[in-house]
């Protein structure tokens, strides 16, 4: 009876120990796998963050091949808003703006009309010492005549008129509310402290006038938010934008016919064979109806008006290429 017990016990304790040994291998074999596991996972994610370095890399090597034709100094910043995807070549350095500031001077303008301090229908005479030279639309001939606050707007935006802006800026109060204005919208970056007449005068002026391309997206996500402006202002602006018929070679040059491009010119004139500046800012609508934010500005360039324009149809076309995918 004794031995029986004993077998009995010995019996239990040998099952117990092959139970034993049989769990701690399973559990090895299982955190094992676990291991495993992750490391495939983290290895993935590291796959794939490679792989979008790589490209955002390979995407800024091509903007600085082209930027190279321009030979000058490029400065270019393009984020699709909806994700954050971004390249950028200088795009902390400050260009003259020119033209372009007559987007934030639209949106101080009408940010005006809002507030009930200016009215789109009010008439304006053009005085003499309104004319401003290398104007689109009102010259010389303009003098006398009344036009409304709407026209003026579309002067100074769609055809981008240094006259039409100069008187826009008269009834504001001048070219530091618009910086003001910005400034309180969150937009840093982005000086403008003179008339056009002032900054054509001389060449040294439009350098005083000056924007980054970051901080030119800032403003670009601003307008395309509607920030600042009602509903019928920030639409009136934006169809503006899109129906200028000037810079039609530059962001919009390269890309798919039809696609929306809301868009604003900067462009000076030549001094000793140097542009000092040749500029187009605008929100270009995707496929994936995503909104691509791009400011690109050629400043001191040496190469002719067809190729500094190229430079910029082929960065947009670029850019499009890479996150229309």
């Amino acid at each position: 009876m004794i031995q029986v017990t004993i077998k009995r016990l010995w019996l239990g304790i040998f099952c117990l120990s092959l139970f034993t040994v049989l769990t701690v291998g399973c559990t090895g074999n299982s955190s094992n796998n676990r291991a495993h596991n992750q490391d495939s996972q983290t290895n993935s994610s590291k796959e794939v963050v490679a792989s979008n370095t790589n490209s955002e890399n390979e995407l800024r090597d091509r903007i600085e091949q082209i930027a190279r034709t321009a030979q000058g100094r490029v400065g270019i910043t393009a984020r699709v808003l909806e994700t954050g995807q971004s390249v950028t070549l200088n795009g902390n350095q400050q260009f003259p703006m020119l033209s372009v500031a007559k987007l934030p001077i639209g949106m101080a303008v009408l940010a005006q009309v809002d507030r009930g301090k200016l009215k789109l229908d009010r008439k304006v005479r053009i005085e003499p010492g309104d004319i401003a030279s290398s104007s689109a639309v009102l010259d010389q001939k303009a003098v006398g005549k009344e036009f409304s606050l709407a026209e003026l707007l579309k002067y100074t935006v769609s055809n981008s008129d240094n006259t039409a802006c100069d008187v826009l800026l008269r009834l504001i109060g001048g070219p530091k509310v618009v910086t003001q204005h910005l400034q309180n919208l969150g937009v840093n970056d982005i000086i403008f402290a003179n008339t056009f007449k002032e900054i054509i005068k001389d060449k040294a002026v439009p350098y005083r006038n000056h924007a980054t391309p970051d901080a030119t997206i800032v403003l670009l996500r601003v307008f395309h938010e509607g920030r600042g402006l009602s509903e019928s202002s920030h639409a009136l602006l934006r169809r503006l934008m899109t129906e200028t018929p000037t810079g039609l070679k530059r962001i919009k040059g390269m890309l798919p016919e039809g696609t929306v491009v809301v868009h604003k010119t900067g462009t000076s004139g030549t001094f000793d064979g140097v542009a000092i500046a040749t500029n187009d800012v605008g929100l270009i609508t995707l496929p994936n109806g995503h909104h691509l934010a791009i400011a690109v500005f050629v400043s001191d360039a040496k190469a002719d008006m067809a190729t500094r324009e190229a430079a910029i149809a082929k960065i947009s076309r670029g850019v499009w290429d890479e996150w229309s995918k």
